[in-house]
């Protein structure tokens, strides 16, 4: 009898909901101090994590909520790419 794999929840830091890791966009404040996508999930730094809909990237924008996971200032450029592939995700498959 083989026994399951564990599969890795982590938290969306919009919404707050548990999705497996693989789900979400994760981004990651590496140790040279910049704020990057983490588009592998395996970069060294501190990661925070977000559901692959819009209304999450808004709501963690609000409420810094991606600020203060990061514990560090995020710049736009880190939002609007984030933007950019959501959008893109989006319409590639039609749906959220």
């Amino acid at each position: 009898m083989q026994r399951q794999k564990k599969v890795p929840l982590r938290k969306c830091v919009g919404c707050q909901e548990q999705s497996p890791k693989r789900e979400l966009i994760r981004v990651v404040h590496t140790p040279e101090g910049t704020v990057e996508l983490d588009l592998t999930g395996k970069r060294n730094g501190r990661g925070a994590y977000l559901c692959k809909k819009l209304e999450c990237l808004k709501v963690a924008r609000k409420r810094k909520s991606l600020e203060r996971a990061m514990k560090t200032a995020i710049p736009d450029e880190v939002f609007d790419e984030l933007e950019f592939r959501l959008q893109g995700a989006i319409s590639a498959d039609g749906r959220h």
